[in-house]
């Protein structure tokens, strides 16, 4: 699931401590890291709003893998090492919560899985588990790729010699009908599109959100961009709330399990501590989990897959082995079928091409967390009150981590390969107690999307430059990733 990302364009709310230069009695060291707060340097090529990957390339080339400064009296640490990685999200997790840019998504998604923190998150989380075991997941798997032949077969309809389409639109379009038949069980209804439409309209907000002091204060007065907010916020709750009250109506009439996460999260208990009772999700408990499945399940694995269309079309050596695999395990010819979940297994060069393209172009870029005890690092010592940030995107291009690391190279992820190498140099799906709980359906719609839509099709990048990033909630194509579908 994703992480908001950081964001530099209002100050923080106050924090309890100042991260300051420790006095010589001081146990540890502070991190090397920016003499002056943020805004000293605003006119440096490295401070853009709205762009941290900037600043997290400069402080990782000039301070290392550890480096701090401050914004607006805030702490802020930026990491890039493995082990420090590991303390943050698992040995020292306790001293860790979700930082304030998570924290203020709550707006919209409550205590989903994303932004709630112990022990909610620990309760919802046991709640949850069993509409993502890997039985339930491997259920989904035909209707994924149902889905994405029905989009290869609508390229074959409308194909023209040259066909021109936006690879990044028409994944989300793809995820979109994912989503909707795993989630609700249903195709893309008008209701489906209500959610998508303002869910989007809501995230086009992002930014005001999160950069607005106190915004919880604030919400009912009449600012035009609260305003907007409230109201597509209303919107998508009575969309969601209806669901949810047909699904429950359909139980109680004792109609059987549609299957759907959403059936499942509704029948879903949590056992006591003393085992003496049993509790489910209140409604209001469902949709914001509803929400945030919806949020991360959708966009993610969408670009994700945008972004590995692209670097096939870069690199045909790469793109000629995938389709021997689909050959070899599929078929050719009139012997060709669609991919099962016994064919899983078996695809596993494309499940590494998946994996390389998400080292480059994560759709999850960045995560943070906000220290609530004073934590040693190493040699450092850092106080309670401190944000921490560390960037798959910045990881996964660094050289001491992935030699030759703007070369796509799918076979960095065959068994041996990742065996070798340290936990948290690669972490796409987070890690720790909070890591996706979703990863597993999110592998699995990537693959099986990635298989099915190579069997027919090979695509030709028309662009004059390579794709420009644009890291908001998710790491997107800022134009439209404009591709020729070429028929094989």
């Amino acid at each position: 699931m994703t992480t908001p990302p950081p964001t530099f364009e209002a100050p923080p709310e106050p924090t309890t401590s100042q991260f300051k230069t420790p006095p010589p009695s001081s146990k540890g060291l502070t991190p090397p890291g920016l003499k002056h707060s943020l805004p000293f340097y605003a006119f440096k090529p490295w401070v853009k709003l709205g762009s941290p990957i900037l600043l997290f390339e400069y402080l990782l080339k000039t301070y290392g893998n550890i480096a701090w400064y401050r914004f607006m009296g805030t702490p802020i640490v930026f990491i890039n090492d493995p082990e420090y990685i590991r303390e943050i999200l698992v040995t020292q997790a306790a001293n860790f919560v979700k930082e304030r840019t998570v924290r203020r998504m709550k707006v919209l998604l409550g205590e989903g899985l994303i932004t709630s923190d112990d022990p909610i998150h620990m309760r919802q989380r046991k709640i949850a588990a069993p509409a993502f075991h890997r039985q339930r997941i491997a259920a989904y798997g035909d209707q994924i790729v149902a889905c994405a032949a029905h989009q290869r077969d609508s390229w074959q309809k409308e194909s023209s010699s040259g066909q021109q389409i936006d690879i990044s639109a028409a994944s989300m379009k793809l995820s979109l009908e994912i989503v909707a038949r795993t989630l609700f069980n249903t195709e893309v209804t008008a209701d489906i599109r209500s959610i998508n439409d303002e869910v989007n309209t809501i995230m086009d907000l992002y930014n005001f959100i999160v950069a607005f002091p106190k915004i919880e204060s604030f919400i009912h007065l009449p600012i035009p961009g609260i305003m907007r907010f409230r109201r597509s916020k209303a919107r998508l709750d009575a969309v969601v709330d209806r669901i949810i009250h047909e699904h429950r109506e359909a139980a109680a009439r004792g109609e059987p399990d549609r299957g759907d996460l959403l059936s499942m999260l509704l029948a879903s208990k949590y056992e006591s501590d003393d085992a003496t009772q049993q509790t489910g999700m209140s409604d209001e408990q469902v949709r914001d989990e509803v929400l945030t499945i919806f949020l991360a399940g959708y966009e993610t694995v969408a670009n994700g897959l945008a972004w590995t269309w692209y670097l096939l079309s870069q690199n045909p050596d790469i793109e000629d082995k995938l389709h021997t695999e689909l050959n070899t395990v599929l078929g050719t010819g009139t012997n060709q079928r669609l991919p099962t979940l016994a064919d899983y297994p078996a695809l596993r060069y494309t499940e590494q091409i998946f994996a390389e393209s998400m080292r480059l172009y994560p759709p999850a870029w960045a995560m943070g967390r906000m220290s609530t005890k004073p934590v040693t690092l190493g040699p450092y010592t850092i106080p309670a009150g401190a944000h921490f940030f560390f960037s798959q995107y910045i990881m996964g291009r660094d050289p001491q981590y992935f030699p030759d690391p703007l070369r796509f190279d799918p076979d960095r992820f065959t068994p041996e390969n990742k065996a070798i190498r340290a936990k948290f140099t690669y972490f796409p799906f987070g890690g720790g107690s909070r890591q996706c709980i979703g990863e597993s359906f999110a592998w699995m719609e990537g693959v099986f999307s990635i298989a099915t839509l190579a069997q027919r099709w090979r695509m030709t990048y028309l662009g004059s430059a390579p794709p420009e990033v644009q890291a908001k909630i998710t790491l997107r194509p800022r134009n439209p990733l404009m591709m020729q579908l070429i028929p094989r």
